[in-house]
């Protein structure tokens, strides 16, 4: 849908340029926007393969299946159908330390391959299964506690404070969090 959506909004875009005489600024943007892109992605960049080290190096020195183990009460309260599968534990623990860290870019991997799994696991292969839900769920809150991705955005914008943005970010996530948590599980025992 969106590979139809986008070449229309930009021919609309064009055309309406053309025809309002506003060609030249729309060239500039073009050319504006690609620099910013560039840069921004070079921060960005910087950024994620920082933290992607930092996660490569909590997996290999088992930090990872440290943190999965003091998750674990909590992974078995929010996805009750995977019981006591140790590697999909360890799969949604290492997604949800990544989204705790604010780490949307470096949680993406690891959400699909637990997603991955989940899917092996799941009866009915058409339909999403309640793990399956919870876990979407859980990435599109993203619950962070350092929100490392806006703060390299206000960074690469210049801003005077990129960290004040700490404190809502938290209270945004946790509240989203809770709600959909609470959603999903209603659901749950609705559709039971």
């Amino acid at each position: 849908m969106l590979n139809i959506l986008w070449p229309v909004f930009i021919i609309i875009s064009y055309t309406y340029a053309c025809f309002s005489g506003n060609l030249e600024n729309i060239n500039n943007g073009i050319f504006s926007s690609c620099n910013d892109a560039v840069e921004l992605t070079i921060t960005f960049f910087g950024t994620i393969t920082l933290w992607c080290g930092i996660m490569q190096i909590a997996e290999d020195s088992h930090l990872s299946e440290k943190l999965a183990k003091l998750l674990k009460p909590i992974i078995r309260f929010l996805f009750p159908e995977i019981k006591n599968d140790e590697k999909i534990n360890s799969e949604i623990s290492l997604n949800m330390i990544a989204n705790i860290l604010g780490l949307g870019n470096a949680a993406t991997p690891l959400g699909l391959k637990a997603m991955k799994s989940l899917q092996e696991k799941n009866p009915t292969k058409d339909t999403l299964s309640n793990s399956m839900a919870m876990l979407i769920l859980l990435n599109t809150a993203s619950l962070q506690f350092i929100p490392t991705t806006i703060i390299a955005i206000r960074v690469s914008l210049d801003s005077v404070n990129p960290t004040n943005i700490i404190l809502p970010v938290w209270i945004s996530t946790l509240l989203a969090a809770f709600a959909g948590i609470f959603a999903v599980k209603l659901f749950i025992k609705l559709g039971k």
